[in-house]
This record gives structure tokens, C-alpha cells and sequence, in this order.
């Protein structure tokens, strides 16, 4: 009975082993059922999806799909680099331009660029930056054109977008692929010249995010043209908005439906989605209006046309282009996204770091830089480590263009969180530059970046959209290895080529599958000791970062699987679902850009604080976002249990970065150093006296540089020596021999340039206009530069034990006495103007008279600087007996500050 019972067995193995490994028979009573159920499944795609979802190509975003990314092969790829001439025109005319950007002039008072500087980015050739050198323009590198767009945002938005459109989707990247030979040759040598100013249609009223849906339209016909008749063309009426450089453009590209109802061009009518170039000065074309986006100056604004006929040579590509505008506009858009958004995004976010830290170590309140108050640490933390990240991506995906690549899941990964994290970057400088961020004028180096960032967000894939629909919704088709293949077979009217393609897919997605569910459990129990993840010579510092990104990858590639099979089509309605499956997915790339950017850079042991926060950050958010996707997973309560326990079998093992790193970070922002210059290295730091940018920078380096000085006159006047008060206390220090004549020079110099940091602008009643910009700065700025009194010693005799009383100490030592809870006794000041009086000893009645420039710098009594409008907390230790002896008039002092 036994042995009849193997032998069914073994007979029902036999059957179902030659149903699996005979193609022909598992195709006839397995796969056809199931392509069946699958085209159930899957939601009807229309022309415009499945030419989205051709567009572009797969590159590391696949890797991370497949649950195997091979960090070897990352590494492998080449660093993105500069060319000698690319350098030389960032090191030339970009700085150039940079110089003559005053943004406030141009965002207040002129409400455009000014003529000179529009010329300028003509002559120079800032329009042809991607145009080939054979038809007059530069053809640079992606990477030299991110560069380029970040250096001149962190001056101006308002420049960057006008050199940045022109460069992205615009009529030259659109003729150099899909144009006619004789509008290459007649277009781009004009556009690389600056002859012509181009713009592109696309948005429209009722058109927005669902941009395939425009209701513009074309009506093939014959008519008039030029004095000709019966020329082959269209008549087109539109109605565009959000156009920019659409104001004052004199090539218009337009993306509209075209119809044949007379079939003048073949049987069908509808035609499809169809790009023309059309001559703005073009009888019946409206343009020329703006919009005012958020105060932002660049030229943007709408257009539109009734019945404009346009000939059929207009249409890029001739002829044969029509019905392929959206198959071009998805693969330029795939391309172009990967650029000028991330690179603006991530010039934000450096010049946020290159500021806060410097204005953190030059702001003084409670007699401490607010540099050093964890607070604003947490904040620093942030922007630095976000910014390393950022520029990681940035480069990364630059380098992948370069190398022929056209990345559609990753350019809409980098525009959405290089956009996010320049808007988290800039709203903390904000909250650490306090007064000084909200007041706007031309002193204000960071007001027009926070009132810009919704631009970036919005335009390209509204953000929202981008996360919820196309990260994920896009990247589960076009990186899984499988899915596409499964996809086309379902959509295939080919009966029997959708089989055999549906079968091979099939089988491959079935072994995919198991592979995966495997590996998440057994790199959950044993991922730590599985060293075949981690990459040939990495540093055993980095290396457990691979194990985690390999663990969690594959955890990805199982948990998408799963979700694909449970929801199906209906996934695409899962939008929450979707856009956090989409989260993971780009940390990991994100993650993926910042090991790269290490081992690139030459591992930098000075970089690996901010090489570890964003690491620790990123990761511990990957774990986060897959609770968020088990919590809020559509299935039954025990799978989702059991799939949290394959997924995560000894809980939830990161933890995010420690405040002791968030620490480190600051400290690298908060003085000039290899590591800080690194961080924002490519953004323009100007030099001229007088710009609120170099102002920073110079007091930056002063007040490293002063900190001993500020210390031995603090020990002074604690030791009843030096009894002056205010800017007093230099002058008698420098008399009773406490300070050199430089060294008072050092200090009245510092007091100068703090006083012109911290100032905000202000203007009159009514907010009238009045003239100010930065080129007459530098020459207001030599005439308010302090006139030092030529200090000549005089003979002053000394206790014996002077130099034992005011020790020198350096900046450094200074933070560490400030971080272990003595900075009460050598407290950086703001030149000691906080002090409690100390009455005079006898022995010091006499005390130089201070010059009349120190005299007009006195500062307020302590009660009257501890304000709402600070950033910095009151709760330090080192300054209660300060504060208490102000609280008597903490409220008159806030009354008179409202008023």
C-alpha cells in the first residue's frame, strides 16, 4: 500500500516537473492562464503612459531592484570630472556673471536682469552650454552644466533660470535629437549666439501635472503662407501659462494635438501629441505678459493663438515628427531633470551651510557664538549633512548622462529630494539667522532662496506627483527585471509572441521572487557577518554600510514583489502606499551617490562626520518608511504580522545619528577648513568689500583669529585689571599692556564687521522704493571702515603676575571649557559689551579717553539683547546670573522692540 502511494507520488512530481520544464506544455496549461488573471489585473495604459514608460533607460536604480547591487561595479564607474575648458569657463565668465548679480536689484528694484547682464549671458554663450561645438555652441558635459547652473543660483535664482531653461527642455535639446537637418543648422548656431531666446509651451490652464491631456489643438489644412499658396500646414489654437523666458522669447516651442479630419496626411485623424518651433513675432501668436512667481524676477508668463497656421516645416522633426511629441518630450524630460533642478537645489542647500556656520560662530548672544548651543548644532547637522548627500546625487546622476544614459526613475528621484532637502536646508538657515533671515533688503543673502523654493518644487512634476505616482509607479515597471517583459506581453495582440514573451518572464519573475524571500530572512538573522555584500579594499569604517544597504535592498525587491501580487493594478490608486515604496527606493540610491562620493573624493577622514550622519539618517529612515508600508499594508493582520518578522526578525536594529555626530558637524561648519570648503565647494563666495557674503567670510576668519584677544581682555576685566566698559575696555586694555596695538586694531576690527553682519536692512514708513544695490557697496564699505587710532604704548607698570592672570586662549580650547560647563570663565563675548560693571580700583583713575568711532558702537545692557528675534535658546547655565539681573526690564525691553 506504502509502496503504491510513492509510486503515485512520484508519477504526480514526474507530470508536474514535465508541465514546468516542457515550454510548450507549461505555456498551454500554466502561463496562458495566468497572462489571463494578468490582464484582469492590469489597468488599461495609454499611448502617453507607455511611452513614458519607454522613455529613458535603467541604470543602478535596477541594481537596487533586483535585491543584488553590485557595489563593485559603482565604484567602478569613472568620477565625474571637469575638462580643462569647462573649468576655465566656470572659473571665468560664470564668475564673472556672478559679480555683476546684485539679486536684490534685480528681484526689487528692476524686476528683471538688467541689460547689461542679459548681454552678457548672450555673448558669452550661456544659452549654447549643450549645444555642439559644430554649431557654435560649447558642448559640455552634463556634469559642467550642473555646475554652472548651482555656481550662479547660490548668487542669483534669477539668473540661474535663465541660463538653466534653455539648456533643459528646450527647442536645442529637442532639435539636437529629433530636428531636421535644416533646422539644426539654422537654429542652434543662433540659439548658441544668443540671436535667439527660447521658451517652451507645455503647461497648460487645464493641463497641469496631467500634461498629455492639453486640450491645444492643430487642424491639418492647406493655406496662404508668405505669398504662397496651398501650403501644407496647420492651423493651431493654444493657451498656454508658466512659460519661462515666454515674455521676451523670440522662438516659441509648442506642444499641441494635432488632427487630420481631411486626411491630408493618411487615414487617421488623430494624430497624437505633435511639437512645432514657432517665430514669436508670428502673426496671431499673443505673448509678451508675466506672471510674478513669488517676487521671483525671472522672465515667466503665458501665451496663446487662435488659428495660427503654422507650416509644416515648423514641426520639430519635419513631417515625420508629427504625432512624436511626447515620446521626444519624455526622453529630453529624462535627461533634463537629472540637472538643473538638483543642481539649484543643492547650490541652496550649500550656500545655507557656507552661511549658517559662518553666522553661528560670528552671532554672539549670552556671551556665546549661538554656533555652540545644541540647538542651533541640531540644525547645522542637518544642513551639512543633507548638503553632502545632496551634492553626492547630484554628481552621481550628472556622471550617468555623461556616460549615455537617460535615467527616468532616478531623474524624478533627484529632483524630488534634492528639492526637499534644499527646502529643509533653507528653512534651518532661516531659523538660525533668525531677524536677520526674515528682514528683506539687499543684506539678505538667504530671504529670495526661501521665497523661491516652492518654484522648484512645483515646476518639472509637481513634488507631490513625482513621489506619489512616478518614483515607484514608473520604477516598478521600468527596474524590475521583469514586470516591463510582463507588461508588453499583455498588451501584445500577438497571441502566441505574448505567450512565449509572458513565459520567459514569468519563470524568471517566479525564481526572482524566491530568491529574494529568501535572502530577507536569512540577511536579517546573519546580513552583519555576510561579508560577500561588502566591496574589494573598503575601509572597515564604511564597510557595514553596504551589508545594510545589500539587506535592505533586498528587502525592497521582496516587499515589492509582494505588494505588485496583492494589489496589482490597484496599486497604482495606493498612491501613500506607492509613494513610500518610492521612499525607499531613493535612499537607497541617495545612500548609494554618498559611498560613492567618499571613495571618490579619496576618503577624507575629515568628511566621514558627515558621511556617517547622512548615512545613519538615511538608513534609519529607509527603516521607518518600511514600518509605515506594514502598518498600512491592505492584507489580512497575521500575513502583514508574519511579513514584518521576515522582513525585520530581530526588530528594528538602526538607530539615527547621535547627537555627538550632529556635534562634529557644526564644529566643521563653524570654522574654515578643508572639510567646510569641500562641503560647498562650486557656489560663488565673493570678495568684494562690502557684499554681505564677504562681510561673513572676513568676520568668519576675524573672529577665529580674535577669540584668545576676546579672552585675555575678559581674564582682565574679571581680575579687576581692566574697569572700563563697552568699546573702552580696548582702549585701556591696550594702555595697561594687556594688548598689543595690533591686537586692538584685531578687536575694533572684529567689532566692525560683527556690527555689519548682524545689520538688517530698513527703509522708510511706507516701505517707499530707495536705490540700494551692491555695487556701490564696496565703496560705501571703505568709507565706514573703523579709523584705528595709531596706538603708541605708553609705559604702564604691570603687576608681576599679569601673565599669570591672562593667560591667552585659543579658539579651540575655548569650545572645549564651553562644552565641558566652564565657559563662564572665559566666555567668547561680543567684545566683552555684556559684562557686569566693576567699580574702578584706585590704582586705575586715570583711563584713556576711547576715539569717537568706539563711542557710537555701545551696546545695549544684557536684559535688552536677550530678545524673541535671536535664535539662540537662554538656557545656558554660564549666563542666569546675567539674565536674572536683566528680567526687571525683560518686558519693557520687548514692549519697546514691538513698538
Amino acid at each position: 500500500m506504502l509502496l503504491s502511494l510513492f509510486y503515485i507520488f512520484l508519477s504526480i512530481l514526474a507530470v508536474i516537473a514535465i508541465i514546468l520544464f516542457v515550454p510548450v506544455l507549461r505555456r498551454l496549461i500554466v502561463t496562458n492562464q495566468i497572462l489571463k488573471m494578468f490582464r484582469k489585473m492590469l489597468p488599461q495604459i495609454s499611448q502617453t503612459e507607455q511611452e513614458a514608460l519607454d522613455a529613458g533607460t535603467v541604470w543602478w536604480d535596477g541594481d537596487l531592484f533586483s535585491g543584488r547591487p553590485d557595489w563593485n561595479k559603482l565604484l567602478a564607474y569613472p568620477k565625474p570630472q571637469l575638462s580643462d575648458e569647462e573649468q576655465t569657463f566656470l572659473d571665468g565668465p560664470v564668475e564673472q556673471l556672478c559679480e555683476m548679480l546684485d539679486e536684490w536689484q534685480i528681484t526689487h528694484e528692476l524686476i528683471d536682469l538688467p541689460p547689461e547682464v542679459w548681454q552678457f549671458i548672450k555673448d558669452n554663450g550661456f544659452f549654447g552650454l549643450i549645444i555642439p561645438k559644430e554649431y557654435g555652441g560649447y558642448g559640455f558635459s552634463a556634469l559642467a552644466h550642473s555646475e554652472v547652473v548651482m555656481k550662479i543660483s547660490s548668487r542669483s535664482g534669477t539668473a540661474a533660470v535663465t541660463v538653466m531653461v534653455p539648456n533643459s527642455l528646450g527647442p536645442a535639446e529637442l532639435l539636437l535629437h529629433y530636428g531636421t537637418d535644416e533646422q539644426k543648422n539654422h537654429y542652434l548656431p543662433r540659439l548658441a549666439k544668443g540671436l535667439e531666446v527660447p521658451c517652451f509651451g507645455l503647461t497648460s490652464p487645464e493641463a497641469g501635472s496631467d500634461a498629455g491631456s492639453i486640450p491645444d489643438y492643430g487642424i491639418v489644412c492647406k493655406s496662404e503662407f508668405e505669398g504662397k499658396q496651398d501650403v501644407l500646414g496647420m492651423r493651431v489654437t493654444w493657451e498656454k501659462r508658466y512659460i519661462t523666458l515666454g515674455p521676451v522669447a523670440t522662438i516659441l516651442g509648442l506642444a499641441f494635438k494635432l488632427y487630420d479630419p481631411d486626411h491630408l496626411l493618411g487615414q487617421e485623424e488623430d494624430l497624437g501629441i505633435t511639437l512645432a518651433l514657432i517665430p514669436t513675432d508670428t502673426p496671431g501668436l499673443n505673448i509678451g505678459r508675466r506672471h510674478f512667481p513669488l517676487n521671483a524676477a525671472f522672465q515667466n508668463g503665458p501665451n496663446s493663438g487662435e488659428d495660427v497656421f503654422i507650416p509644416m516645416e515648423w514641426i520639430i522633426g519635419g513631417q515625420a515628427g508629427v504625432g512624436q511629441g511626447w515620446r521626444m518630450l519624455m526622453n529630453c524630460l529624462a535627461a533634463g531633470r537629472s540637472i538643473s533642478l538638483p543642481a539649484t537645489g543643492a547650490g541652496a542647500a550649500k550656500l545655507a551651510a557656507r552661511t549658517s556656520g559662518a553666522y553661528g560662530r560670528v552671532r554672539v548672544q549670552f556671551n556665546t557664538p549661538i554656533g555652540y548651543f545644541e540647538g542651533i548644532e541640531e540644525a547645522l547637522a542637518r544642513i551639512g549633512g543633507n548638503a553632502y548627500m545632496m551634492d553626492a546625487a547630484r554628481v552621481m546622476t550628472a556622471g550617468a548622462v555623461d556616460l549615455g544614459e537617460k535615467p527616468s526613475v532616478i531623474s524624478a528621484i533627484v529632483k524630488y529630494h534634492l528639492t526637499e532637502r534644499a527646502r529643509q536646508a533653507v528653512n534651518d538657515a532661516m531659523d538660525i539667522h533668525g531677524g536677520k533671515g526674515i528682514c528683506i533688503g539687499p543684506r539678505n543673502y538667504l530671504g529670495r532662496s526661501y521665497q523661491h523654493i516652492p518654484v522648484s518644487i512645483t515646476v518639472e512634476g509637481a513634488n507631490i506627483l513625482t513621489r506619489s505616482m512616478i518614483i515607484f509607479g514608473q520604477g516598478a515597471i521600468r527596474c524590475h527585471p521583469y514586470i516591463l517583459q510582463e507588461v508588453t506581453a499583455a498588451n501584445d495582440t500577438d497571441k502566441k509572441r505574448a505567450s512565449k514573451i509572458f513565459d520567459a518572464a514569468l519563470v524568471g519573475h517566479v525564481l526572482f521572487s524566491m530568491r529574494n524571500t529568501m535572502n530577507s530572512i536569512v540577511y536579517g538573522l546573519f546580513g552583519k557577518y555576510m561579508k560577500g555584500s561588502v566591496p574589494e579594499n573598503s575601509p572597515p569604517e564604511i564597510a557595514n554600510y553596504y551589508q545594510q544597504l545589500t539587506r535592505l535592498s533586498v528587502n525592497f525587491a521582496f516587499l515589492a514583489d509582494i505588494a505588485l501580487m496583492f494589489l496589482g493594478g490597484a496599486l497604482k490608486r495606493k498612491e501613500r502606499l506607492s509613494a513610500r515604496l518610492g521612499d525607499i527606493l531613493s535612499y537607497l540610491y541617495l545612500c548609494s551617490a554618498t559611498l560613492k562620493r567618499f571613495e571618490d573624493d579619496g576618503r577624507p577622514q575629515a568628511d566621514l562626520p558627515l558621511l556617517h550622519w547622512s548615512m545613519q539618517d538615511a538608513v534609519y529612515r529607509i527603516q521607518q518608511t518600511f514600518d509605515e508600508v506594514l502598518s498600512n499594508f491592505p492584507a489580512n493582520k497575521v500575513f502583514v504580522w508574519l511579513l514584518r518578522k521576515w522582513i525585520f526578525p530581530v526588530g528594528k536594529p538602526y538607530s539615527p545619528p547621535t547627537d555627538d555626530l550632529g556635534h562634529e558637524i557644526a564644529r566643521i561648519m563653524l570654522e574654515p577648513g578643508e572639510a567646510r570648503d569641500r562641503l560647498t565647494s562650486g557656489i560663488f563666495i565673493p570678495t568684494t568689500p562690502g557684499d554681505p557674503m564677504s562681510d561673513l567670510e572676513e568676520a568668519l576668519k576675524c573672529a577665529i583669529e580674535s577669540a584668545p584677544l576676546e579672552s585675555k581682555v575678559r581674564n582682565a576685566v574679571k581680575s579687576g585689571k581692566v574697569t572700563a566698559q563697552g568699546d573702552k575696555q580696548i582702549t585701556q586694555a591696550y594702555h595697561l599692556n594687556v594688548i598689543t596695538a595690533a591686537e586692538a586694531e584685531l578687536l575694533k576690527k572684529m567689532k566692525e564687521l560683527r556690527s555689519r553682519v548682524i545689520k538688517v536692512d530698513d527703509f522708510s514708513q511706507d516701505i517707499a522704493y530707495e536705490p540700494f544695490n551692491l555695487s556701490n557697496q564696496s565703496a560705501l564699505a571703505a568709507s565706514t571702515e573703523p579709523e584705528l587710532e595709531q596706538f603708541e604704548p605708553e609705559q604702564v607698570t604691570q603687576p608681576e603676575d599679569d601673565a599669570s592672570e591672562n593667560p591667552p586662549i585659543s579658539g579651540i580650547e575655548q569650545s572645549k571649557l564651553f562644552e565641558s560647563g566652564q565657559l563662564s570663565e572665559i566666555a567668547a563675548s561680543d567684545l566683552f559689551t555684556d559684562t557686569k560693571p566693576v567699580q574702578p580700583n584706585s590704582e586705575n583713575k586715570e583711563i584713556p579717553a576711547p576715539d569717537s568711532e568706539t563711542e557710537k558702537h555701545k551696546k545695549p545692557a544684557p536684559a535688552e539683547q536677550a530678545t524673541t528675534s535671536d535664535s539662540a535658546p537662554s538656557g545656558n547655565k554660564a549666563e542666569e546670573e546675567n539674565q536674572q539681573s536683566g528680567d526687571s526690564n525683560a518686558d519693557k525691553s520687548q514692549t519697546n522692540q514691538a513698538k
